[in-house]
């Protein structure tokens, strides 16, 4: 009896993590989440599955985020019809955040079209064909009609599968963001089963609103993310301390903070922390707003999921509603957004993306960045070739909507809020399992950052480590 497993997402990788399990003649997939990358790759990429859709008996989906969720129209698309299993909590953010995904995929799609019609309107070739979207509206609600909740430390049998041959999934609290696990999946066939842990994306003790993580149950073989298993965060305790003095420090010279923010989890956290911060009178009560249509939507999830709090929300809760206040304003419209740029006291906007690759805070960046009583408040990790990475380089000038602007601006950073595990957390989370571990495999990092990761696990627990490659496949017995 054995669990075949191959790595078709997020291998060598930190994107579009899915992973493919068959065991008694039953398929399941782990994750279903988008690619993001070059273009052509991308769509290469997010259109070949590890096997025919409509074969697949079921999907158990970690967590909300869009590189673990956001090929589940794209599966649908191509004929998937069995249940995507995941937490209650993750299931009311996949809906805003799967119509999101399918808006901007049709955009995109539109965009190119649009490219292609110019070039060929005044006789210039074009490289790349017109391209339908990856996936659709219709495909997003398709996909959203499939999802049916696993409760933590549920165990539920699979579709397709019996007590006795096939899978079964128990969940438990991964503290990444709102609804996260990881899986325990069970492997049954003729009387044996093997048990294979699957981390998703771990979390970090003490972070805002979520609960940590819980302890990693028994299993046979782990497969576990990697994104920072070559970094050391900095503490938690001083990061509110540090927000204050920023944010004090630009209000005195007359400016306004610009905080870049994902609109999942990011967002929530930060509104929660300037709430508390205006509370405890450290900074005053300066006009605040979210400005992200998602980031308001995915606000009402948190705010209907009270089970998924830790204790600081719970007890701040009692007090007051943590995530409204008097100066804190929800921005609807374009109109709206626009009027923000026309104020002239001192006021914080948090808005999307969170690189600054796209949406609102563009045009807050334009609008801020040329005058040097602002800040740009960074809240999370720039990744190379981003404008949220050069203006953590503080380079002289950057690009915005095609126009080169000097950045005159303060920028700084508060990286103490990543949701990710850290080396340190990593070896520390697996700790409880390793002892009954036969292999470990590292999935959702970097070469890098696996690597060095590996030579530490194989140091302190003494266990083989592999880091598959996409396509690779395994017998777990």
């Amino acid at each position: 009896m054995a669990i075949r497993v191959q790595f078709w997402g997020a291998a060598r990788t930190v994107t579009g993590s899915s992973h493919h399990l068959e065991c008694a003649g039953q398929n399941i997939l782990l994750d279903c989440g988008l690619y993001q990358g070059h273009r052509q790759e991308a769509r290469e990429i997010n259109t070949n599955f590890a096997m025919e859709p409509a074969d697949i008996n079921a999907v158990v989906l970690s967590h909300a985020h869009i590189d673990h969720s956001g090929n589940l129209p794209g599966l649908a698309r191509q004929g998937y019809r069995g249940p995507i299993y995941a937490t209650p909590a993750t299931i009311d953010l996949c809906d805003p955040m799967l119509k999101d995904s399918a808006h901007v995929q049709e955009m995109d799609a539109e965009f190119i079209r649009k490219r292609t019609r110019r070039r060929l309107s005044v006789g210039q070739d074009h490289p790349e064909k017109p391209v339908e979207p990856l996936y659709g509206t219709e495909d997003a609600q398709a996909a959203l009609g499939l999802f049916r909740p696993m409760q933590l430390h549920e165990r539920k049998t699979l579709e397709g599968s019996s007590e006795s041959s096939g899978f079964s999934v128990t969940p438990y609290g991964a503290g990444h963001m709102l609804g996260s696990t990881c899986v325990l999946v069970e492997g049954t066939e003729q009387g044996k089963t093997v048990r294979v842990l699957f981390s998703g994306d771990v979390g970090r003790n003490s972070l805002p609103i979520i609960k940590d993580p819980e302890t990693a149950p028994a299993a046979d073989y782990l497969i576990m993310e990697s994104t920072y298993g070559n970094r050391l965060h900095q503490p938690m305790g001083p990061v509110k301390n540090k927000l204050a003095a920023l944010i004090n420090r630009t209000i005195k010279r007359g400016g306004h903070i610009v905080m870049p923010a994902f609109a999942v989890g990011r967002s929530q956290q930060v509104v929660m922390m300037l709430h508390e911060l205006v509370r405890e009178k450290k900074i005053p009560a300066i006009p605040v707003f979210l400005d992200s249509p998602l980031a308001t939507t995915v606000t009402k999830v948190f705010q209907q999921h009270t089970e998924e709090w830790d204790n600081e929300l719970t007890a701040f809760a009692e007090l007051t509603e943590p995530f409204a206040w008097q100066q804190m304003t929800y921005t609807q419209t374009v109109e709206e957004s626009k009027a923000l740029n026309l104020m002239h006291v001192p006021y914080i906007v948090i808005s999307a993306s969170g690189m600054c690759e796209a949406g609102r805070v563009l045009h807050h960046l334009r609008n801020s960045i040329g005058d040097p009583r602002n800040l740009i408040l960074m809240t999370g990790f720039q990744a190379e070739n981003t404008l949220g990475r050069r203006l953590v380089r503080k380079e002289e000038e950057v690009r915005i909507f095609g126009e080169w602007m000097r950045l005159r601006a303060e920028v700084d950073s508060i990286g103490e809020l990543s949701g990710h595990a850290d080396q340190r957390e990593l070896l520390d989370w697996m700790e409880p399992v390793a002892k009954t571990l036969k292999k470990v495999f590292l999935v959702h990092g970097e070469p890098d950052a696996q690597q060095e990761l590996k030579l530490e696990i194989e140091k302190r627990y003494k266990l083989p480590v592999e880091c598959p490659a996409r396509g690779d496949e395994y017998v777990l017995e």
